[in-house]
């Protein structure tokens, strides 16, 4: 391995963090315990908002952007990895505290590390990475209150996004009749040919809403929380659950405790961050049962490093259906 490589890198440039390709040096890399050659990462919403500044991720500068990596052990001091092991890594505070998965190697720490399943390409976990992953521990928790398709229909928001059109994918392949929610002029088509049954428009949901509303939705995940997630809590049915996962539209919630009281409904929020080994291996398994590599295939692209700092504002702008993985190497 040569002595430098690539990396996006944040610093405070002239009174604003941004984050731009540099090279750095090995010497540079934290001092943990295994050494990973990585070959890819991906775009999610936290990682625009790292990389363009326009958010405060980065607790320490500088900074390795990307919360998510795939690749191959090449060093460790860890008796749990060898030599030569895929793994990947999501959240556990990538980019924020630790450095992370934007750049051609990384130094981490093993208790961070997941093995790659054996059905999926490092390409492919990172097409799913953490949008994905959150999406099926949004999934699991919705099957872990007995919800199954029988109970009803789901609703996903933000369903063109990342977390939404997984989610979308996995709720149809169990067997769900899945609304999904969009505001893009094109997002109907291509929510159908990821098995939903029928589409609404953002503006639907996101307005003020009544306390209760007629009984819609056995299930939901919700990744654009504010006005959308108080209707969506709203039209839930009476020991229905709604998976919380993000705040696109706002992180202030205007609902009232009568949805929980007079119906039952669980609002479960889904932390994938510091989620627990177990948890993370359980969704990961999940993903590999379910998930069809060929559909899977449709909503992602390929970008090179590079371009990581135009896609940052790309991505916060609404201007990204679907998955962009990043090859580092490109």
């Amino acid at each position: 391995m040569s002595d430098t490589f690539n990396a996006i890198v944040a610093r405070d440039r002239d009174g604003k963090v941004q984050g731009r390709l540099e090279a750095l040096a090995a010497d540079d890399l934290p001092d943990e315990n295994v050494l990973v050659e990585i070959s890819h990462s991906t775009l999610n919403y936290k990682d625009g908002l790292a990389v363009s500044g326009r958010g405060k991720i980065c607790r320490r500068l500088p900074m390795v952007c990307g919360i998510d990596l795939a690749g191959i052990v090449r060093e460790s001091r860890d008796g749990r990895f060898q030599a030569g092991d895929r793994v990947l890594v999501n959240g556990y505070e990538l980019s924020e505290k630790y450095w992370g998965g934007y750049a051609q190697r990384q130094r981490l720490k093993g208790d961070w590390l997941v093995p790659v399943p054996e059905a999926f390409t490092a390409e492919q976990t990172m097409a799913l990475g953490t949008a994905g992953y959150t999406a099926m521990l949004s999934v699991l928790a919705i099957q872990d209150a007995g919800l199954t398709p029988d109970a009803g229909p789901a609703l996903v928001t933000g369903a063109t996004g990342g977390v939404g059109a997984v989610s979308v994918m996995l709720l149809a392949a169990l067997g769900y009749q899945v609304t999904g929610v969009t505001g893009k002029p094109d997002g109907a088509q291509f929510l159908q040919s990821l098995g939903a049954t029928g589409t609404i428009a953002r503006d639907e949901l996101a307005r003020d809403s009544r306390p209760l509303e007629s009984e819609t939705w056995a299930a939901a995940v919700d990744s654009v929380g504010g006005s959308t997630l108080a209707t969506a809590l709203a039209q839930t049915r009476r020991g229905g659950l709604v998976a919380a996962v993000g705040l696109a539209g706002g992180f202030r919630l205007p609902t009232t405790v009568m949805p929980f009281i007079l119906r039952g409904v669980t609002l479960r929020g889904i932390d994938s961050v510091m989620a627990s080994q177990e948890r993370r291996r359980r969704a990961w398994d999940a993903l590999a049962e379910l998930v069809d590599t060929a559909k899977l295939a449709e909503i992602y692209r390929v970008a090179p490093m590079s371009e990581v700092p135009a896609l940052a504002n790309l991505i916060l702008d609404g201007g990204i259906s679907g998955r962009v993985v990043i090859d580092v190497n490109a």
